[in-house]
């Protein structure tokens, strides 16, 4: 009978570990929980839903990318507030979560990730009727903050790790969309990089 065989390494899904990391780096500690389905404490931990209570097309890619996406439009002086100090209660941050959909967007769409990238819940139906530039075109306030947020994100202290995990994405999104079927996110993503 042979020995048992030690087990030195675990395999960890490409995007969850991009994500994961670049988090770290950006000082966000990630916590899988089932009792939220995101949620920033304020103090470095950055809380995800557990996979079995997200929805199918829910990645961990794209709600760590959101909760970046929500830390740039808010801006450093919300670091230390739970949530980056919003309120999505009672609609009166809106404004803002639309400028983090536009600068996710903006962001995405430079690497071919749009639509892979898409915000879920019910936000989406905002996400998806975004003009071709997401930070201009109409009269919507949030377009201002979502303007000076992607400043903050391609050139602020963040930039570098945030274009290496959208650059290793874009990699692996283009590499697996040969393999995937009509059901899978991954299916011939749309190559809407400006």
């Amino acid at each position: 009978m042979n020995p048992p065989r030690e087990i030195t390494k675990t395999y960890q899904d490409p995007l969850d570990l991009i994500w994961t990391q670049s988090a770290k780096r950006l000082g966000m500690n990630l916590v899988r929980s089932r009792d939220v389905f995101a949620a920033w404490d304020g103090q470095g931990n950055l809380s995800i839903g557990s996979p079995e209570d997200l929805d199918p097309d829910d990645s961990l890619a794209q709600m760590i990318f959101h909760e970046i996406c929500h830390a740039l439009v808010q801006g450093d002086a919300c670091w230390t507030r739970e949530n980056w100090g919003l309120n999505n209660i009672d609609g009166r941050d809106d404004v803002r979560e639309h400028a983090c959909i536009r600068l996710q967007a903006a962001l995405a769409q430079a690497y071919g990730l749009r639509e892979f990238l898409a915000i879920t819940t019910d936000w989406r139906c905002y996400y998806d009727a975004l003009p071709a530039d997401p930070l201009t075109g109409d009269d919507d306030p949030a377009v201002a903050l979502a303007v000076a947020a992607h400043h903050r994100a391609l050139n602020g202290p963040w930039a570098s790790t945030i274009q290496a995990a959208l650059q290793a994405t874009e990699t692996i999104v283009k590499a697996t969309s040969v393999f995937a079927g009509p059901s899978c996110l991954f299916e011939r993503p749309s190559l809407d990089s400006a």
